[in-house]
């Protein structure tokens, strides 16, 4: 699985699998199927916020929507989670298998992978946040996530959204690049991603942040 970033230019693959994914849920909403999706991440990473951005976008779409948040150690850089359950008709936020898991950091997402529903697809931030227990050398971070996470499935992309962030000055914007990743998965709105960008970002940090949104969708 290659990494998709500026280095690397072969992405019809990634376009085609997209596709397909945006083609399948576009059916299966129509249908009356609940789709899931789970953020993974670290305390400070945006999980929330990108939860948020996916539930507005959502309901501007015209889709109902359930949105659970796991906020666990956000404050001292611990796990955090956040899901989406999209659908004509959502019952519960609760989600036992997720369509699609955006990770923002690797570990989180091997933590988190098997939550993922057969045949759903996993977005994995190339970035890496060491525990404090791997200062104290209780533990060692993972080595080898990336074969791990193969071993495990085969639909994953591995994106670096950092560093497309930081080419735009702004490193806290990698969450925006992980959703607008996600935007070409899923049947909704481009302007219903932007209008909801637009509701929950301040103003003074709204054009970095629809313009990383806009980087992650154009990989």
């Amino acid at each position: 699985m290659r990494k998709y970033d500026n280095r690397n230019n072969k992405n019809n693959n990634s376009h085609t699998k997209s596709r397909r994914y945006l083609e399948k849920w576009e059916d299966n909403l129509k249908k009356g199927q609940i789709l899931s999706v789970l953020f993974s991440g670290v305390g400070g990473q945006g999980i929330i916020l990108a939860t948020t951005v996916l539930a507005k976008a959502a309901i501007k779409s015209g889709f109902d929507v359930k949105v659970s948040e796991v906020h666990g150690m956000a404050q001292r850089g611990g796990s955090v989670e956040g899901s989406v359950r999209i659908g004509k008709e959502v019952f519960s936020p609760i989600i036992s298998r997720a369509d699609f898991i955006v990770a923002a950091e690797k570990l989180e997402a091997l933590r988190y992978i098997g939550k993922l529903q057969s045949g759903g697809f996993l977005l994995v931030n190339d970035y890496e946040i060491y525990p404090s227990t791997v200062f104290s050398k209780d533990t060692e971070y993972p080595k080898n996530i990336e074969e791990r996470i193969s071993n495990l499935t085969k639909n994953y992309m591995i994106i670096d959204a950092v560093q497309i962030a930081l080419r735009l000055n702004e490193i806290r914007a990698a969450n925006m690049v992980l959703l607008g990743a996600l935007s070409n998965f899923l049947p909704l709105e481009p302007g219903c991603w932007t209008g909801a960008i637009k509701e929950n970002v301040p103003s003074k940090a709204l054009n970095v942040n629809i313009e990383a949104f806009n980087s992650g969708k154009n990989l």
